[in-house]
């Protein structure tokens, strides 16, 4: 019984790789439940035994990039420390988390503008959906933690929420339009510790009451680079 449960779960874990991979190259409508089946190297009916249609399947793809993202930001956030300390660690763990699982951008930039080809009905949208409610949520109470605290200016959190996606989903998910306009690979450990500095140094200039603050890790030659 063991042994069938692991194979189960080894079966759904390819569906899920190879589906995320398809969705994040192509997006919903323009992949298969076959193309899924014959990418993870199973046939229809496991794919099928695991999903009830394509709609529950991509949920569950970008569901279980949301898990990863929600466990780091909150391990983020718990190791405590002033508002913009935390707010700093939040954004090094979520452009790493970016970095690290490079399918993770585009798939869920694809899936803001694609929702309006899933009902909402399935399990694996409610925990999708309750995930991101969940990490925008802690990302929201932080923000009003600080300006409720004067570490930051009154600003309107959904706009500042909206900007950190442009700022660090959109970042990643640009392909080669970001490389050719940075001259540089946007993966390459160099540039993504930049782009923590800068999206930092953005975040405290526009947010910070004492917007002289330079983020931890800024040095005055990351500044003039």
């Amino acid at each position: 019984m063991a042994q069938l449960a692991i194979a189960e779960l080894h079966s759904r874990d390819k569906i899920l790789d190879a589906a995320e991979a398809l969705f994040a190259r192509r997006g919903f409508s323009a992949v298969g439940m076959r193309e899924v089946a014959e990418a993870a190297g199973l046939g229809k009916s496991s794919l099928f035994h695991h999903f009830k249609g394509k709609a529950e399947l991509y949920a569950a793809v970008v569901g279980r990039i949301l898990d990863i993202f929600d466990r780091r930001l909150m391990a983020a956030l718990a190791a405590g420390g002033e508002p913009a300390r935390r707010f700093d660690r939040w954004i090094d763990a979520l452009i790493d988390t970016l970095a690290e699982h490079r399918t993770s951008a585009r798939l869920l930039l694809r899936s803001l503008f694609e929702d309006d080809d899933l009902a909402g009905e399935s399990e694996e949208e409610r925990h999708a959906n309750r995930t991101i409610q969940h990490i925008f949520s802690a990302a929201a109470t932080l923000l009003r933690e600080g300006m409720d605290g004067g570490v930051f200016r009154r600003a309107n959190i959904a706009h500042t929420l909206q900007s950190l996606v442009g700022l660090t989903v959109y970042h990643f998910a640009s392909g080669e339009f970001g490389e050719e306009l940075l001259g540089r690979p946007l993966y390459a450990a160099e540039e993504v510790r930049r782009r923590k500095l800068e999206v930092k140094a953005l975040l405290h200039a526009g947010l910070t009451t004492g917007s002289r603050t330079r983020p931890v890790g800024r040095t005055k030659k990351d500044s003039d680079g």
